[in-house]
């Protein structure tokens, strides 16, 4: 399993004080330079708690799975650069090296290639699962409440190797949770996986197929999605992935964290984001597709019109994980034939809003949402399923923060603090006695 997480060395220290109380706090830097001061004992020394809403400047842990410089536009998984690892790997390629912490052997990539087609397959009893739901009900809560499920099937005592049965468990079934859970959402019988088939294929044949016809894969469209998979494998302590970790952190297991960071995911402000940008695209094409007009409105306060798929929490500059997309979803649309109109009016809009001095200064470049949900558009993916594939993606991610928490012996719960605002105290007042 991945190495153990290490503390890393004092560099520097800063001295605080309060109300005659004084603390001194290291500073720590990791192994890119970043610092960070360890609040650790400011409580206990000097009654003082950090206010930060948002957790936008407070480091939760130590990680040593993936890199993010959002001012250079950086992004690496375990070191290595994300434009190498979709030009060279695999999604199940870059699952393993985000959950084992190394790039894989030949044998060590066969071997757990063949270990996730064996396990593709549900227990039959999954199936009076979801019949049990909602006709209309949408796939993400049913991801969540599958996965949630399957922790009633996999109970033995937990040690490393059950963590990493479930795990190679959860990265195998969860593209067929996933089909199952569209195909029940559209009222179609399921189609069971076929394990000659590449793990993106599979889930495409499982999606579009029928036990009438079966869907034949274009490999362009399975490469396409495999990257889009890749691209969205880690992306550091994101909502999703701290929520996986808080969970965990109190040791429930891998099912019940996964299902949390699901949960999370659905969320419009995080994995919904893509759906919003489609959204935009085909609301500017049915107004006759006049991008200037559209992009004056955003920039006009008074006006609710907003650009969606530009700007991120983290990257202020352009993402690179929207530059390798860009060139795909061209790829992508020539091969299946779909209509380019969308990819048209995001181009023009990304080209206005990389010379427009007002989003210029405002650092809002296309993020990875802003092409992948073309790319979905342009294979048939319904928007329904955008965030689902979204969590197919980020599930090796959150499997490997999930193992770092569990192998760190100086982890511990997650408690946050708070600042109060409520009433002081006050007296019981008689239910007769109130008016």
């Amino acid at each position: 399993m991945a190495p153990e997480t290490r503390t890393k060395p004092i560099q520097d220290q800063i001295d605080l004080e309060f109300e005659g109380k004084r603390v001194t706090l290291p500073v720590v830097k990791g192994s890119e330079a970043e610092a960070a001061i360890d609040i650790a004992k400011l409580r206990s020394s000097t009654g003082l708690i950090t206010l930060d809403p948002g957790y936008g400047n407070t480091g939760s842990c130590y990680s040593g799975i993936t890199f993010i410089d959002g001012e250079k536009g950086i992004l690496r998984y375990r070191g290595y650069p994300i434009e190498q690892l979709a030009e060279r790997s695999s999604f199940l390629e870059v699952a393993w090296l985000l959950i084992q912490g190394e790039l894989p052997s030949q044998s060590q990539l066969a071997n757990f290639q063949q270990l996730i087609v064996r396990h593709t397959m549900l227990h039959e009893d999954m199936r009076r699962f979801f019949t049990a739901l909602p006709k209309d009900a949408h796939p993400m809560p049913v991801c969540a409440a599958a996965i949630g499920a399957l922790a009633t099937f996999y109970q033995r005592q937990e040690d490393e190797q059950f963590r990493h049965d479930v795990a190679v468990r959860l990265i195998a079934k969860m593209p067929t949770i996933a089909a199952w859970s569209y195909k029940h959402s559209i009222g179609q019988p399921v189609l069971y996986p076929r394990n000659d088939l590449p793990y993106a294929s599979n889930f495409l044949r499982m999606m579009f197929g029928t036990p009438c016809e079966d869907y034949v894969v274009d490999p362009v469209v399975a490469k396409a999605l495999d990257l889009l998979l890749i691209l969205h494998a880690d992306h550091e302590q994101n909502c999703s992935t701290s929520t996986v970790r808080m969970v965990g952190s109190s040791r429930a297991n891998l099912f019940a964290s996964i299902s949390a960071g699901i949960s999370a995911l659905w969320g419009p402000l995080h994995g919904g984001a893509n759906q919003e940008v489609i959204e935009m695209l085909e609301a500017i094409e049915a107004e006759g597709g006049n991008v200037d007009r559209f992009m004056q409105r955003a920039k006009d306060k008074n006006d609710t019109t907003r650009l969606m798929g530009f700007g991120h929490r983290v990257y202020k500059s352009y993402d690179p994980r929207a530059a390798i997309l860009k060139r795909t979803c061209k790829e992508v649309i020539g091969r299946v034939g779909g209509s380019s109109r969308l990819l048209e009016i995001a181009i023009k809009l990304e080209e206005i809003a990389l010379r427009d001095e007002y989003f210029v200064s405002r650092k809002l470049y296309p993020n990875v949402d802003f092409y992948s949900g073309v790319i979905y558009k342009a294979i048939g993916i319904p928007v329904n399923m955008f965030t689902v594939l979204f969590a197919i993606g980020r599930l090796p991610g959150w499997i490997a923060h999930w193992m770092e928490l569990r192998n760190d012996p100086a982890s511990k719960i997650n408690r946050p603090r708070q600042i109060y605002t409520g009433p002081k105290e006050r007296p019981y007042v008689a239910l007769e006695a109130r008016r």
